[in-house]
């Protein structure tokens, strides 16, 4: 687009990865599910190498996509939001170096950390997200990068990005950021020290449930390095997958706004049960870390958590199978509105500072604010006459 620069976020959202001239005027970028692609001639095949594992005009186009969402030069995709944070550590990791990492990412990507990083000689320390000073503690004279998630995973905890950058940055080391939560809308990496961005394209950008995909979005050097990485690793993903995104990320600035009302209607809502101990949503003042998604972000999306009064597995099934609206599934970001219990305590090194009771995570879809409340109101009363029955009063 000649002029991109002069255009709104919206608009750009519209029109980047789509050339209709050159797809016999799709409007749509195809999908092109091809493994060999034919050169012109001998010196384009000497000198442009072609192959369906190395790019087509879908994947091309959704990487252009996911750039344009986060502002950065370039992005490369990967099968999976997983896949996408292992790319991105082993596109700046060696043997012998040593890897900083938040006590409250994501489950797997710890996983990958502590059981497959350290495997091949790298060595993993954890720090407190809300405490600068632990980053600066678990510096090493080998230390490469630190790797954030804010919020974080399953207790939502929001971290000074800027401020974590710029100690990383004055040791020498790689930030990368999941960014997933802020989808590179309601939180503009780049803009707060990030080097490299990691998104799950499977939650709000893909927006439909119906696809398994991630990025690593990044510039310079860092770009180069993690498409590197990529190729020789042989990591491609499907166009049909590709094609999906590229529909999907039409609609993601309306579909986030859609989310972060319905999650703040449902949360401040949670907030006047007597079941309820707590509620992490980053945009609510009693969140950990709020005066920095206040100062930071520009809006919430859909994802956050509650803590109920302790419950057992049978009353906790009580509460949840009585819900009509709120499907019980991993992922987020999509349509549907999702809750399962989660465990955080487990994951954790320093579990103290977490609040006691049963956790939920919650995940509002496009579905109307009073319909879900109605729906989650019939399941605390099915909890509430199991314990009447019990003589247990309110939770």
């Amino acid at each position: 687009m000649k002029r991109s620069h002069q255009l709104g976020f919206e608009t750009r959202l519209m029109h980047v990865g789509r050339d209709p001239e050159r797809h016999f005027g799709a409007v749509n970028t195809p999908s092109y599910p091809s493994s060999t692609i034919l050169s012109s001639t001998l010196d384009d095949y000497l000198e442009t190498p072609k192959y369906g594992r190395l790019g087509t005009e879908t994947s091309r186009a959704a990487e252009m996509a996911a750039a344009e969402i986060e502002g950065a030069e370039g992005a490369v995709v990967f099968p999976s939001g997983l896949a996408a944070v292992c790319g991105a550590l082993q596109s700046v990791l060696k043997t012998g170096d040593h890897l900083i990492v938040a006590d409250n990412v994501y489950g797997p990507t710890r996983k990958f950390c502590d059981e497959v990083l350290t495997r091949f000689g790298v060595e993993v320390s954890y720090f407190n997200p809300l405490d600068h000073s632990s980053v600066t503690d678990q510096i090493r004279p080998n230390s490469r990068a630190v790797y954030l998630e804010s919020p974080g995973s399953l207790t939502f905890e929001v971290a000074d990005t800027a401020a974590i950058s710029a100690i990383a940055h004055e040791a020498g080391l790689v930030m990368i950021l999941d960014n997933t939560w802020g989808a590179g809308v309601f939180f503009r990496a780049f803009q707060h020290g990030v080097d490299i961005a990691v998104h799950s394209g499977s939650k709000y950008w893909g927006g439909h449930s119906d696809l398994m995909m991630g990025f690593v979005v990044a510039n310079g050097t860092h770009l180069s390095s993690v498409r590197n990485t990529a190729v020789r690793q042989g990591v491609c993903v499907s166009p049909d997958v590709c094609y999906l995104f590229l529909r999907g990320i039409r609609s993601l600035p309306s579909r986030l706004a859609r989310h972060q009302q319905t999650g703040l209607d449902l949360a401040n809502w949670l907030t006047t049960r007597p079941e309820v101990r707590t509620v992490v949503h980053p945009a609510l003042k009693s969140c950990p870390g709020h005066t920095n998604w206040k100062r930071d972000f520009s809006g919430s999306s859909s994802l956050f958590g509650v803590v109920l009064d302790p419950l057992t597995r049978s009353e906790l099934a009580l509460l949840i199978d009585a819900l009509e609206l709120f499907g019980i599934g991993d992922s987020w970001g999509g349509y549907e509105s999702l809750i399962v219990p989660v465990f955080p305590q487990a994951v954790r090194l320093r579990p103290t500072n977490l609040p006691e009771g049963t956790w939920l995570r919650v995940h509002t879809g496009l579905e109307a604010s009073s319909d879900l409340i109605t729906d989650l109101e019939i399941g605390f009363m099915k909890i509430a006459k199991t314990f009447d029955s019990l003589g247990r009063g309110n939770v």
